[in-house]
């Protein structure tokens, strides 16, 4: 990972295949990995992984964030002292390289460490008071398979049975004034697309897996990521290039009503294509400030930002629980207003153990093939939000996901289309939805676009062990609630809405979330709609109580041998002897040991 040639010259990039055997058929697919986010450091090196960029691939540099009030946490100076001091104390060469664009320290670890090595420095850093987090920088890979124009093939966007209901949201809105980040191969030059490109930036700094003869610079051009045999780690087949992040933003916003190819989910918004992945993948770091940049952040050595997105989709990811230098970047992102979209992960496993499918603040998208039934490569489980056409070629090329390609095998060649399969062809479907959905009210957060996105989606055509989130998602449905329009999600009344998620305890005390209605007048109607999306491995535990405002109770599901995960429904109260305004609450209590869960929103239409 030579982001320092004097250092690193001569060192033979590792794949992270193996991570995530993610790429379905034929591509290998790599994913972030990153541990579950919270206040604390990130687990001890004895946890799986701590001390690798890969399985079985030992990291070459860590990532090191420093508490706010520590120099090091600003001065390069001070950080590079530290990384002596504690390289000294382990008995290694360290080397600070260069601050991220979250604030994190970069450190090199020399050459030829052991596992034990690794730890040892780790072990140092974790022992600092003024160190909040330490992770390895990981590698990461695109995550798709790839299989080769017209509208009447996107079943995806049309179908009736398994397909996103686009029709009926560009009646409303196209993504007109929304700039949407792809952190991923780079874009090579497609007519059918590049009227809705706008300036990106080259991430990688390793010349080696940047593959264009240089590191980081203005010019996002992917130049190919095809691989020889053995040459990201042995055993490895050699591979085409993939074209990957052209594919993507395809989906996103080809242009459309142009009389050729094929048509973008958000065909008025614009993308911002940001490198990080090359040859062998890419690496947490340069994901981390292509996070930072997208979102209107700063990072060193990069001129700002004028294209700033108001939505990432991020279709890569790889084993591990999403550290807290990921999940850190994220959520400055967020905080900044941009909506994080992130593909599940194509392992067929719960995507838990993945990243950054796992991190908090993000939409992390499941795939579903033509039947709209999970599809057999796609990851699943509670931390999945939403499910999204991601298709299928296995049986039948017609299948998978259709959108903008090229046909060189090594260097770009003439453009082309293709169809494709993977979680990274159903995210920039979400992300898509998600910039329709900014286009049409600007004023609208990322966890409310999450809610509305979950809330008005429908319940999955086909099968999905293990979970695949609120289900699959609905443009149309989900564009007329957000506008007002009828036959959206809401029934015409007035919508009241806490997106606050809340943790349910395993078989333990209920938790209650509050709504705070105002401005009405009279009572509750006879038909009050109580919305409810909860995440759980066993909906069966649950029990679910409206609570008005005067503490009068109504419950709306008892616990039962119901098996199936998560409750996304609507149900209908009769609260007509209710004064409308006051605070009402949802109470929900696991009543059952062994499963968890959590309430991620609720809303209440008068």
């Amino acid at each position: 990972m030579r982001t320092s040639t004097s250092r690193t010259a001569g060192r033979k990039l590792i794949s992270v295949a193996a991570v995530s055997v993610a790429l379905v058929a034929g591509m290998t697919s790599s994913v972030a990995v990153a541990q579950a986010p919270s206040a604390k450091a990130d687990a001890a090196p004895a946890v799986a992984g701590a001390t690798e960029a890969a399985p079985g691939a030992v990291a070459e540099r860590l990532i090191v964030g420093y508490k706010s009030g520590a120099a090091e946490a600003t001065s390069n100076k001070a950080a590079d002292a530290d990384a002596a001091a504690k390289g000294k104390e382990a008995g290694e060469s360290l080397d600070f390289q260069r601050r991220l664009g979250s604030g994190a320290a970069l450190v090199d670890l020399g050459e030829d460490l052991s596992k034990a090595d690794v730890a040892d420095v780790i072990a140092q850093y974790q022992a600092d008071p003024q160190v909040a987090y330490v992770a390895p920088d990981r590698l990461n890979k695109a995550q798709a398979t790839p299989n080769d124009t017209e509208y009447t093939k996107q079943w995806d966007l049309y179908e009736s049975t398994a397909g996103m209901n686009l029709p009926g949201a560009w009646d409303k809105v196209t993504g007109t004034g929304v700039t949407v980040a792809v952190i991923d191969t780079g874009y090579v030059a497609h007519s059918d697309l590049a009227a809705n490109i706008v300036g990106g930036y080259d991430f990688i700094a390793d010349t080696t897996v940047a593959n264009d003869g240089n590191g980081r610079d203005s010019n996002p051009a992917d130049p190919g990521d095809w691989t020889a045999a053995n040459e990201c780690a042995a055993g490895d087949p050699a591979s085409t290039s993939s074209w990957h992040g052209t594919h993507v933003a395809g989906t996103i916003a080809a242009v459309t009503n142009n009389n050729k190819g094929v048509a973008g989910i958000a065909y008025g918004a614009k993308v911002s294509p940001l490198r990080v992945l090359g040859k062998c993948g890419g690496y947490d770091s340069d994901i981390i400030d292509a996070i930072t940049w997208a979102s209107g952040g700063s990072v060193s050595g990069v001129p700002a930002n004028t294209n700033v997105a108001k939505v990432i989709n991020m279709s890569l990811g790889g084993g591990g629980a999403c550290t807290t230098a990921t999940q850190s970047a994220i959520n400055a992102a967020v905080n900044r207003g941009t909506t994080v979209v992130v593909a599940a992960g194509n392992s067929n496993a719960n995507a838990a153990n993945y990243s950054p499918a796992s991190c908090n603040n993000v939409i992390s998208v499941a795939a579903t093939n033509r039947a709209g039934a999970r599809s057999y490569y796609s990851n699943f489980g509670s931390v999945v939000d939403i499910a999204a056409p991601g298709g299928e070629t296995r049986t039948v090329e017609t299948g998978g996901i259709l959108s903008t390609l090229n046909a060189g095998a090594s260097t770009p060649g003439s453009e082309s289309y293709d169809y494709y399969q993977g979680t990274s062809m159903a995210a920039p479907h979400i992300a898509g939805l998600a910039a329709l959905l900014k286009s049409a009210s600007s004023a609208l957060t990322p966890a409310q676009i999450e809610s509305a996105i979950k809330t008005n989606s429908r319940a999955l055509p086909g099968a999905c062990s293990g979970g695949c989130g609120a289900g699959l998602a609905d443009a149309a449905k989900t564009v007329q609630a957000v506008t007002g329009g009828s036959g959206g999600g809401s029934t015409g009344g007035t919508t009241f809405t806490n997106t606050t998620a809340a943790s349910i305890p395993d078989n333990g005390a209920a938790i209650e979330s509050s709504i705070s209605v105002t401005g009405l007048t009279g009572n509750a109607p006879s038909t009050l709609q109580v919305g409810v999306d909860i995440t759980h491995t066993y909906r069966g535990d649950l029990v679910v109580t409206l609570v008005a405002p005067d503490g009068s109770t109504y419950p709306l599901k008892a616990s039962s041998s119901d098996s199936a995960d998560n409750l996304v429904t609507t149900y209908s109260v009769n609260a007509s002897s209710e004064v409308a305004n006051g605070t009402w609450k949802l109470r929900v209590q696991d009543v059952a040991a062994a499963d968890t869960g959590r309430l991620n929103n609720w809303k209440l239409t008068f």
